[in-house]
């Protein structure tokens, strides 16, 4: 595997990000952070307390889990493990900030926003990630990125939040 950033080299991307998603979408009254489960979620809560310092209030904060909103989900793979869809708020009229950790084809952002939805009209969603890999399947792209990568289409992008690292695991083992 190969480092791609370092605890500190994440930490001044999130920075990054708070300061662009504060600047764009103002007062935190008008807008909530919803993490896609698993990697999202954690730089969603990572924002969330950079963002206290910028807007004068804490974001409000949901997560979904977009399994059942899967385009793949009924093609061969293994038995689907549910998560919990928590958005302690009314979606209708709220601003959303999606947020995840590595975007990659598009498809995990697009069963998101198609499960936001579901739960009503919000008044705008952007796209705020971590990682941009590239290699994107669908017309989706970040409002907010902390870095991009360059990367093989069989390349795995890993967020480490134990460790606070971003690594590149070459196409060639990923395979293996």
């Amino acid at each position: 595997m190969l480092e791609l950033a370092n605890a500190e080299a994440v930490a001044e991307a999130i920075d990054r990000l708070a300061d662009r998603i504060a600047a764009a979408v103002g007062s935190a009254e008008r807008w909530a952070l919803v993490g896609i489960r698993d990697g999202g979620s954690p730089l969603a809560d990572a924002l969330a307390s950079r963002l206290v310092g910028r807007t004068r209030a804490a974001p409000r904060r949901g997560d979904v889990d977009i399994t059942l909103y899967r385009d793949d989900l009924y093609t061969g793979l293994e038995k689907p493990v549910l998560g919990e869809t928590d958005l302690p708020f009314e979606v209708s009229g709220c601003g959303i900030v999606l947020v995840d950790d590595v975007l990659f084809t598009g498809r995990t952002v697009r069963a998101a926003m198609d499960e936001l939805c579901d739960y009503g009209r919000p008044s705008f969603i952007r796209l705020a990630v971590l990682v941009d890999r590239g290699h994107r399947e669908l017309p989706i792209a970040p409002d907010f990125c902390g870095m991009t990568v360059a990367t093989e289409l069989g390349d795995r992008v890993r967020v480490d939040w134990a460790r606070g690292d971003v690594r590149i695991e070459a196409a060639a083992k990923a395979a293996s």
